[in-house]
């Protein structure tokens, strides 16, 4: 490929991108609100919150920081979730200034129940898509991850 040939793909890369991951990730997140909301009566941010508790956020000032939100409103959603019995607050035994966060066994559970609904419906979506597809989505996929 000529650098011409190279700069026209990456415009259209671009526009392609552009006319697939937003409304993808507004399908998955309207269906994950859905999930969340309809069937396990949280938010869609108390989802992530939960999320990302799990993946090792252990304090509210480090949700704030990955969620790109201000620690009131980490707060206030990590004191719903404390209140629910979803999440548990401990002092740490080495900064007892920190507060760590960790998911109760039901937290666990509710995020594995919308983890397990959510699998299953975005299995579904990609059902159509034959072997060599998939192949080359998820080649692509991994390319993009390891560039972000």
């Amino acid at each position: 490929m000529t650098s011409s040939e190279i700069n026209s793909a990456r415009q259209k890369l671009v526009d392609v991108f552009w006319e697939t991951v937003p409304p993808l990730w507004r399908e998955v997140h309207a269906h994950l609100h859905a999930i969340a909301s309809e069937e396990f009566d949280v938010t869609v941010e108390q989802f992530h919150i939960l999320r990302h508790i799990r993946q090792g956020g252990t304090s509210v000032s480090e949700l704030a920081k990955k969620k790109r939100i201000s620690r009131p409103a980490v707060s206030q959603i990590v004191d719903t979730l404390v209140r629910r019995g979803l999440v548990q607050r401990t002092v740490n035994a080495h900064d007892r200034r920190q507060i760590l966060l960790e998911l109760t066994e039901a937290g666990n559970a509710l995020l594995d129940a919308i983890c397990l609904k959510t699998r299953g419906w975005m299995l579904e979506l990609f059902a159509p898509l034959d072997s060599d597809e998939l192949e080359t989505i998820l080649q692509a996929f991994e390319r993009l991850k390891k560039l972000l």
